[in-house]
């Protein structure tokens, strides 16, 4: 597989971390150099890992893999994302409140988003071990890379835009996540 394929692969994974690292960003008043930099490494190291677990699996359960990743993917972030959206539906004007808001640089909270957003990967790790001429460390490498640069990306993007829309940017980061599930859902569905 040449570099420029392997570009495009990696770029159509990074899109979910990239798309819910905008989310975090759009939630945290402020975004820092280290938060951004927390969000990328746990979007980059699991879109790395899960592309070589993937590959270990190999193609022999790519038919089970391939049959429930996007309920898998569905399932949880329609659930992160409803609950951010109804969190931020009906939340109280009251500071106890807001500090009991789930906050999305949580370890817990980032792992959920980081496995949701890449088991497509782990479906592609599978296809690369069917392919003769992949290194898949090398593969796995550039697409880590790809999913830490744009989630680092997305994080300052979020943040930038986010702040227009006030207190309700929950509302918004909810309606991705779950939007992504949706969009997860469908293209394995129907396409």
């Amino acid at each position: 597989m040449d570099f420029i394929t392997l570009l495009f692969v990696a770029v159509g994974l990074a899109m979910d971390a990239f798309s819910v690292a905008v989310t975090d960003g759009i939630v945290i008043k402020k975004v820092k150099v280290v938060n951004a930099l927390k969000v990328a490494l746990f979007f980059g190291i699991f879109q790395f890992g899960m592309l070589f677990v993937g590959n270990l699996l190999g193609s022999a359960f790519s038919k089970y893999i391939s049959t429930i990743d996007h309920w898998i993917a569905f399932i949880l972030l329609m659930v992160i994302g409803g609950k951010m959206f109804f969190e931020a539906i009906f939340e109280k004007e009251e500071k106890e409140e807001e500090n009991k808001k789930e906050n999305p640089l949580d370890n817990k909270v980032l792992t959920v988003l980081a496995i949701a957003t890449s088991i497509d990967a782990l479906a592609v790790g599978v296809s690369f071990a069917a392919m003769q001429n992949v290194g898949i460390v090398y593969s796995a490498s550039v697409v880590g890379i790809v999913a830490f640069v744009f989630s680092f990306a997305g994080m300052y993007i979020g943040n930038k835009f986010g702040n227009l829309f006030g207190n309700k940017s929950e509302i918004i980061g909810g309606i991705v996540l779950m939007g992504i599930g949706i969009k997860i859902l469908v293209e394995h569905l129907f396409f």
